[in-house]
């Protein structure tokens, strides 16, 4: 059997490998693009061929495909959506910047299991019918996104919120040292400082709440200009309603297919919003590195779980990998954000023209996001140990609990008594007593880690 056969379009003839279910058109993208080997993500095939299925069945009765072609094409879209064909989708990520290749592989695809030999389906006339590459790829980048955050992303920030918030409760006893400028400050307990990363996840998850309400808006319908020339004006609509019902995620009609086509304000949105989770993450995972450090000559305050061998050359010692890993998660989000930014300034007349890129870069975003979000709850946050005598002991030796002494002594008293702490090695009280004369009873109460940690009005000067 030969390897190759013969499909053309409307540039002419060439071959195609034996066994592949696209045609022409992909074929030149695959010739022309040997970039990066990076091909689209399959969120992204999912969202484009579930527009296909949706839009099918829209034509078919709207009329506008004969109903036998309507659900032929449904049904190989929805297969090709399920996952069961990504291997026929080989075009790389750096193409045409509308992604027009892209378009006509899902429609050639679909078109090529639609056929029997009884029924002719046509990649253009057919599974493209009412459509154009410029307004289903910006919607298919909509709809993949709407649906990763919905279904990834958001589950695992609020099982992160949930998991911190899980163990800020059972800490929330538990006194330790503040830090400002990674010097020592005022205490406070582990959950209040835990706390302060649930508030941040919040946060999060309002802004990209906020945010997914324009990403759920889809310009279907505004064809190759933003006119809708050559579509039905009920298309757009109804094939949002279609997705609704198939996805659980609620899509609406874009209000003017212009901004839909010739802009990408809404992912870099979003991307932005994505970008402040990274940074969030960031946060969080360096806090984690900074209190597991050590342990004996680092700030050593807790042991996050010992998940694998920490170096080649030196035995026994244990890394913070999942923070590492969350860390480098935000670098490659930050990056991802610039890229799109970048993107979305690409914007001429009608149509933006790196549309490919913005959805890989999204797409990826969105993905590693969520999965460092599970891994950070699961295997960091969930199990690490408290050191409490290492904590007790620098609570012990902490000279800025005079801090508390300000109303009493005045600030100039308080600075003169922390430095002897510091150059003496002695703990506070003890110095204390010597400065103030006031009782030791007096002294306990004033300069107790616990109470000081519950606010009030204390005097002196705030900062720092």
């Amino acid at each position: 059997m030969s390897e190759f056969r013969i499909e053309h379009d409307s540039m002419g003839e060439l071959k195609v490998p034996a066994s592949a279910l696209w045609g022409a058109q992909t074929q030149r993208a695959v010739d022309n693009f040997p970039i990066s080997g990076l091909a689209m993500p399959r969120e992204f095939i999912r969202a484009l061929c579930l527009i296909k299925a949706a839009a099918a069945q829209v034509n078919g009765d709207l009329g506008h495909l004969p109903k036998v072609k309507a659900v032929a094409i449904g049904k190989a879209a929805n297969r090709v959506a399920a996952g069961e064909f990504d291997a026929q989708f080989p075009i790389d990520v750096f193409q045409t910047g509308s992604a027009t290749s892209s378009n006509m592989n899902a429609n050639e695809v679909i078109a090529h299991l639609a056929s029997t030999p009884r029924l002719k389906i046509h990649p253009n006339d057919d599974v493209n019918n009412g459509q154009s590459s410029n307004d289903v790829i910006p919607t298919a980048i909509h709809v993949s996104a709407a649906l990763s955050v919905s279904e990834k992303l958001l589950p695992a920030l609020k099982h992160l919120r949930k998991t911190i918030d899980r163990r800020a409760k059972e800490l929330r006893k538990v006194v330790k040292t503040g830090r400002t400028h990674l010097m020592d400050a005022m205490p406070v307990t582990f959950g209040q400082e835990l706390s302060g990363w649930s508030a941040q996840i919040v946060s999060n998850i309002a802004r990209i709440e906020n945010a997914l309400a324009r990403v759920r808006a889809l310009p279907l319908g505004g064809t190759a200009v933003g006119t809708g020339v050559n579509a039905d004006a009920r298309l757009g609509p109804r094939v949002c309603k279609a997705l609704s019902r198939a996805t659980g995620v609620r899509f609406v009609s874009m209000k003017n297919f212009f901004e839909g086509l010739s802009s990408q304000d809404t992912a870099v949105e979003l991307s932005g919003q994505l970008k402040t989770l990274a940074v969030s993450l960031n946060k969080i995972a360096n806090d984690l590195r900074w209190m597991n450090s050590g342990p004996l000559a680092g700030i050593g305050e807790i042991e996050l779980p010992a998940l694998q061998p920490g170096s080649s050359i030196m035995p026994g010692k244990v890394n913070p990998v999942i923070p590492e890993a969350v860390a480098m998660v935000a670098a490659q989000v930050i990056g991802n954000d610039a890229t799109i930014t970048f993107a979305g300034a690409s914007g001429n007349f009608q149509l933006n023209v790196m549309l490919p890129v913005v959805s890989y870069n999204l797409l990826q975003s969105i993905e590693i996001l969520a999965n460092a979000s599970r891994l950070l709850a699961d295997r960091a946050i969930a199990g690490f140990r408290v050191r409490t005598e290492r904590i007790r002991d620098a609570l012990a030796r902490n000279p800025i609990l005079v801090t508390a002494l300000n109303p009493v002594i005045g600030y100039e008293k308080g600075a003169a008594a922390a430095k002897r702490a510091y150059k003496e090695g002695q703990p506070i009280l003890d110095v204390a007593l010597e400065v103030t004369g006031l009782p030791r009873a007096e002294l306990e109460k004033l300069l107790d880690p616990a109470a000081l940690t519950r606010g009030g009005v204390h005097g002196g000067s705030s900062g720092g």
